[in-house]
């Protein structure tokens, strides 16, 4: 078997660039929808809808590597880093490591890439016990930097990455070539083209003994970010987890070869879904604030605690909608008062009713965003 970093090629991918042009506009296009909606956010508000967005990014970046996080502690240390309120949880090495390097890659995504901002990113996704010979460090062990699956005797190699002594010198190149297609580079690249192949490349190098995955997605969404001219805060670790099977399966197949078209499709219609998620939540956001305004001194304690539950579940709401029993079980009131509380809240224009008797459900009436 012949890696993609074995071919004569390497690392001059090829692909078709007219394959990607309409993405490449529905990206901008929809980079300006994501745009018009943030400004209609308060300040107080963006830097809420800005701890959401991160600390979602971080579980799901690790929960595809098959770490889960704790939410509460990863969003005290984001909003503890950002200088926001905070409470005094104590809060866990993972979490804190991975909230900084989601900071800064916010805070500075502008700045061209280098081996110290990968070493300092990898000092922080590695944050916590572990068996790395190397933390801060490219990987330097004489193994081979396999992806194996399968019984131990019958191993199926996915992917071998070139030799630790190679590391250095393949790592030089991948940073010179990000910041040479940076827009300000001599070798400027279209934002989703750039984004794929930094993924693609980086991954197909491997240059980590651990934490490669956090790092080649953190280093797409540098990439859009310069792209873009702001940080993205685009949910692209949502996305590939809610896909992860398709995800290994297209890194798999683009380690063959370095003509790399469907894997920049592939990677290309990743990215606008996570910019859709994104908006919608943003819009969601928006729309929470309205509907809170609106009914602001009309609740009662009970109506608030299940309001508020409802918007914790996110866009989707409770699935199959809120019924009386989750109301009677959230407030630990009667059946009679949950009855009216409910019916109360359908009248404020708080809630949609759908469905009879038993079958009875409610949903979020949010106004509409424009």
């Amino acid at each position: 078997m012949r890696w993609n970093w074995q071919q004569h090629d390497w690392p001059d991918f090829s692909y078709g660039p007219s394959a990607l042009e309409p993405l490449e506009k529905s990206f901008l296009l929809h980079s300006g929808e994501f745009l018009g909606a943030y400004r209609h956010v308060s300040s107080e508000g963006r830097d809420t809808l800005k701890i959401e967005l991160m600390s979602d990014e971080a579980l799901k970046t690790s929960e595809i590597e098959g770490e889960t996080l704790d939410r509460a502690s990863l969003q005290s240390s984001l909003r503890g880093q950002f200088g926001i309120d905070t409470d005094t949880r104590r809060i866990g090495p993972a979490e804190r490591g991975i909230a900084e390097m989601m900071v800064d890659l916010y805070r500075s995504f502008a700045a061209p890439l280098s081996h110290e901002t990968m070493f300092g990113w990898h000092r922080m996704v590695m944050a916590g016990p572990n068996r790395l010979q190397t933390v801060g460090g490219y990987r330097t062990h004489s193994d081979p930097m396999q992806i194996i699956s399968g019984a131990i005797g019958y191993p199926k190699v996915h992917f071998e990455a070139p030799p630790s002594e190679h590391v250095p010198r393949e790592m030089d190149a991948f940073i010179h070539w990000f910041n040479a297609t940076a827009p300000d580079g001599t070798k400027p690249l279209p934002a989703l083209t750039r984004a794929g192949m930094v993924h693609l490349y980086f991954e197909s190098i491997h240059p980590f003994e651990d934490g490669n995955g956090r790092i080649g997605r953190a280093l797409s969404e540098k990439s859009l970010a310069q792209n873009l001219g702001q940080p993205s805060l685009i949910a692209l670790a949502n996305t590939i987890e809610r896909g992860r099977k398709t995800y290994y399966d297209m890194l798999e197949k683009s380690n063959k070869s370095n003509a790399i078209t469907d894997w920049l499709i592939y990677f290309a219609e990743v990215v606008l879904k996570a910019q859709q998620t994104t908006l919608q939540r943003v819009e969601f956001h928006i729309a929470k604030t309205r509907l809170y305004d609106s009914l602001r001194g009309q609740l009662n304690p009970r109506q608030e605690k299940v309001i508020a539950r409802i918007f914790r579940e996110g866009i989707d709401g409770f699935k199959g909608g809120l019924s009386a029993e989750n109301y009677i079980s959230i407030t630990q009131t009667s059946r009679a008062t949950a009855t009216r509380d409910l019916q109360d809240l359908v009248a404020k224009g708080a809630l949609l009713r759908t469905g009879e008797l038993r079958h009875t459900r409610y949903y979020l009436k949010l106004p509409v965003v424009s």
